[in-house]
């Protein structure tokens, strides 16, 4: 079934209630006198509401209309936001320098408004001592509350010990702002043609993704 209205001739009914082209309600009219109104507007004759009784019809540049509808639908798709979950995996004696890396991480990929899996693996010995890798959880946690929350609290998952941290900004925040701050810095290289070049190379460093884990 296609999802086009009938438009003008098509439209195959004794009489309308007619929507004139502001928006005003004309009436019911024969449609005879709906066509002869759409062709004196130079406009399209459009039926709105097929399945009310009568059908209601307005009086719309029909091309505009779909040209514009999809201009609204495109940018829609386009803001679109997609939860995304992201991986980051650690050991539970991990040293300070890889700690702070992966935390690093995390706290992007919670500014970019994505979720994070934390995920512990234990190997050998390790495995009898969960108090490490749940002690790390709650010490990463705490090192990004300000950026995000714990929204699955750590549980043992065969050898791995897993935690899921939510953003607290929404997706389309963070994609706002990140689209904000592209623009700030390319009207910046315009304005300092002797910065351009590293305002390029901040764009292309946000853009690439950098490996999650080591």
């Amino acid at each position: 079934m296609s999802a086009e209205p009938r438009i003008n001739d098509r439209i195959r009914v004794p009489e309308v209630r007619l929507v004139g082209p502001s928006g005003e309600q004309v009436g019911i009219v024969p449609l005879a006198k709906a066509l002869e109104l759409a062709q004196e507007y130079d406009l399209d004759l459009v039926e709105v509401a097929a399945n009310a009784r009568p059908p209601v019809c307005k009086l719309m540049d029909y091309g505009k209309f779909k040209y514009e509808s999809a201009m609204k639908a495109r940018e829609a798709r386009k803001n679109q936001a997609h939860t995304v979950i992201k991986e980051m995996k650690l050991r539970p004696k991990i040293d300070p320098h890889d700690y702070d890396t992966k935390k690093g991480h995390v706290v992007r990929f919670l500014k970019q408004g994505d979720k994070v899996k934390i995920t512990i693996m234990f190997r050998g010995r390790e495995q009898s001592r969960p108090e490490l890798g749940y002690r790390l959880l709650q010490r990463l946690a705490e090192d990004v509350a300000d950026l995000g929350f714990v929204e699955s609290n750590p549980k043992q998952d065969g050898r791995n010990m897993i935690m899921v941290l939510g953003p607290h900004k929404k997706k389309t925040e963070a994609m706002a702002e990140a689209r904000q701050a592209q623009e700030a810095r390319k009207a910046d290289a315009k304005a300092n043609p002797g910065k351009s070049q590293n305002a390029a190379d901040a764009d292309s460093a946000e853009v690439a993704e950098e490996p999650a884990e080591a």
